[in-house]
């Protein structure tokens, strides 16, 4: 009985699985490595299924969960002698290597993907020490172990690498791939593990410390795309790269300027705001106030907020007139008391249910944001009605934390470009690159790519640029310099 049981799961899981181009590798003379990558069609079926982002200042073993569900592209490595093969995500928003062990016995995701075998492998090399690695909806555990690693044709010896042998939930059951090659930055690596791309470097196996990646964009091509250790492909890039440097190590993170819906800035970033460009999803996540401008504008639905609406009906008019004495808007909700107060000044709401109740974290959220939403709008010299109307309207569109929202098909073409401001120049995202659509005509569903979440400081605010955003502009990671660049893709 248990067999035939695990017979009809295996059967059934193999019908949702996708069938990909081959990945292919080639080592130049120029003394670069490139790998093709595959690309997975979006379905319904993984379109509705969700992971999300974890960040955790104070905890080093804590790295950020992606939508990896979404994670459209991916290749191929071997570990080991004679050579075992998995399916990874190269992965530019985490450091390590993992891939799911023999010793994987009770995970069933463990059963539906390749597991490495050191048994089998004449150059594995014990290790042992215990590795973890907590994620917002589950987690994955081993071991160190040491193996050959071979990356389309370049080996990296005695590398050392994660055994997983616990993956609880269906994070991983569902996934396309078997397991994850974190191109970051050794900061962020749990273990303190020194990732498969310093010791490319620091063996010599690449001719200079960059990679860089080019995205196929195009539904109608069976390549996926490439990977470029050693260097860059100047049929995969239109013009020059626009470079900036990476401020903080761990992720590649650098900082941006303003945010444009339609060429109106936001104002959100107008001083500053970091991002990372992150290869392991196909989103890109920014903070609540700007992507709910952003479902305004393209008219996504979002989640209408009874907190948000109390907030504008009763403190909408002494906002504006703080805002237009200059008061700094991150500090207006404070000045009113609905942020920051202390136990004895709290101040009471009667909500639509008539009872009374104390202002909580979700009235602060909302007036900082609605504050954002004015200041703004009084940058465009509107009138005081036309805000607070406006934020009022925004109420109505503020997105799920960490997941997409619908959009209406028929409106694509109309939608506005969003612009991001990078080195001084702007990069326009289309309609056709941060909408996905699956199905034609009445069948057709389309999502918005943009999705919220608020990471709080000294990490935060930040934003994760994702497939999304490296599709349309070809980007270089150069670990010598370290710094990040960006070029329309060809």
């Amino acid at each position: 009985m248990g067999t035939r049981f695990q017979s009809f799961l295996l059967l059934f899981f193999l019908s949702c699985l996708i069938l990909m181009s081959e990945t292919s590798s080639e080592q130049k003379r120029d003394g670069t490595l490139r790998i093709g990558l595959k690309k997975r069609k979006l379905d319904r079926g993984s379109w509705s299924s969700k992971g999300y982002f974890h960040l955790n200042e104070g905890n080093s073993d804590t790295v950020p969960l992606k939508n990896y569900l979404d994670a459209q592209y991916y290749g191929d490595i071997t570990i080991g002698t004679p050579p075992q093969k998995f399916t990874a995500i190269f992965d530019t928003g985490s450091s390590n290597l993992w891939m799911p062990s023999s010793k994987c016995y009770l995970s069933v995701a463990c059963y539906f993907h390749s597991k490495y075998s050191a048994s089998e492998s004449s150059t594995y090399k014990k290790n042992g020490k215990p590795a973890s690695i907590r994620y917002g909806t589950g987690a994955i555990s081993g071991y160190f172990s040491n193996d050959d690693i071979k990356v389309g044709d370049l080996v990296i010896k005695d590398q050392e690498f994660i055994e997983a042998t616990n993956e609880p939930g269906i994070t991983f059951l569902v996934a396309k791939f078997d397991g994850i090659l974190g191109l970051g930055f050794k900061e962020i690596a749990v273990g303190n593990s020194t990732p498969v791309w310093y010791n490319m470097v620091e063996k010599g196996l690449v001719k200079e410390p960059i990679f860089s990646f080019w995205l196929n964009r195009n539904p109608q091509d069976q390549e996926g795309g490439e990977i470029v250790f050693g260097g860059v492909d100047p049929k995969h890039f239109k013009g020059e790269h626009t470079y900036v440097p990476v401020t903080r190590k761990g992720y590649w993170q650098f900082d941006m300027g303003d945010l444009n819906i339609a060429g109106k800035p936001t104002g959100y970033c107008s001083k500053g705001c970091s991002a990372i460009a992150d290869s392991g999803t196909s989103l890109l996540t920014g903070p609540t106030s700007v992507i709910t401008m952003i479902n305004h504008a393209i008219g996504a639905v979002g989640v209408a907020s009874k907190e948000c609406k109390t907030v504008i009906g009763q403190y909408g008019k002494t906002m504006l007139n703080s805002l237009l004495s200059q008061a700094d808007p991150r500090k207006v909700c404070s000045q009113i008391g609905l942020c920051g107060f202390q136990e004895s000044m709290r101040i009471k709401s009667v909500l639509d249910d008539g009872t009374s109740d104390l202002i909580n974290e979700a009235m602060c959220s909302v007036c900082e944001m609605a504050a954002v939403w004015m200041q703004s709008e009084l940058t465009q010299n509107e009138t005081q009605e036309r805000i607070l109307t406006y934020a009022a309207e925004l109420c109505d569109h503020i997105p799920s934390p960490n997941q997409q929202s619908a959009v209406n098909c028929e409106r694509v073409s109309s939608m506005p470009i969003v612009t991001f401001n990078i080195g001084g120049k702007p990069f326009d995202l289309s309609p056709q690159d941060y909408i996905f659509k699956i199905g034609d005509g009445v069948q057709a569903q389309c999502t918005s790519g943009f999705t919220a979440m608020d990471i709080p400081p000294p990490r935060g605010p930040l934003w994760i640029l994702g497939d999304i955003f490296m599709g349309p502009y070809h980007t270089v990671f150069d670990y010598g310099k370290a710094r990040v660049g960006f070029a329309k893709s060809a």
